[in-house]
């Protein structure tokens, strides 16, 4: 008899790729477009995980819907000019990331997806640049979904899959993507090297250190 299928879905900004540097900067050049008082840099990282709308509606809530609209399309277009500028040193992976990854692509009843707060086509580039395009079976974006926590991206994960909410786990560095999870019935596995701080990630099951403990951990869960 074969294993049951197991689901592993990553969050990204964060959790695999450390984007804070273009997320920052694109961020910087929008508000400076308009000439509108830039957030700090830990306000910023603190939205990062929400979709782009929701994002700035927290961080220019005391500007207008217009301006707001004005700052999000200025931040698409600026990060766009830094992903061609740099390519993939833009979003570096995190240390041993693609080591896990393809570990556990190896392993036949495991499946793996994403789902991030980022556009379709910010993920197919980042997928592209770090040749990642045979890992993932399901890639859940913002253009189609509810801003997390909602579990809209777990739910649709697991339908096309078919895998149960019992063997599911969604990995992620900020409160939205363990909130997201309990909202969605499965287990949540924050990363401590993101861009919350570990202590807002209260819904998760266990917080791992380095991306090494993840396989681990994964087993503990299931077994």
């Amino acid at each position: 008899m074969s294993a049951p299928l197991r689901l592993v879905l990553f969050d990204v900004d964060g959790t695999l790729v450390d984007s804070q540097g273009s997320i920052v900067a694109a961020m910087t050049a929008s508000f400076d477009a308009l000439a509108l008082p830039v957030p700090d840099r830990q306000a910023i990282l603190c939205i990062v995980g929400l979709s782009l709308p929701n994002a700035m509606a927290q961080l220019a809530s005391q500007h207008s819907a217009a301006d707001q609209h004005r700052l999000v399309e200025g931040y698409k277009d600026a990060y766009h000019a830094h992903r061609l500028e740099q390519g993939a040193a833009s979003s570096p992976l995190y240390p041993g990331a693609r080591q896990v990854i393809e570990a556990l692509h190896a392993v036949p009843e495991v499946l793996l997806g994403v789902a991030t707060g980022k556009s379709q086509r910010g993920l197919d580039a980042l997928i592209e640049a770090h040749e990642l395009e045979r890992y993932f079976v399901t890639r859940q974006v913002a253009d189609h979904h509810p801003s997390k926590p909602h579990p809209s991206m777990i739910d649709t994960a697991r339908a096309e899959t078919g895998v149960d909410a019992a063997a599911t786990a969604m990995i992620g560095d900020t409160r939205f993507d363990m909130d997201m999870a309990k909202a969605a019935g499965v287990v949540g596995i924050g990363v401590a090297w993101g861009y919350h701080d570990r202590s807002a990630l209260t819904a998760a099951a266990r917080v791992i250190e380095t991306f090494d403990q993840l396989p681990q951990a994964l087993d503990d869960i299931w077994t």
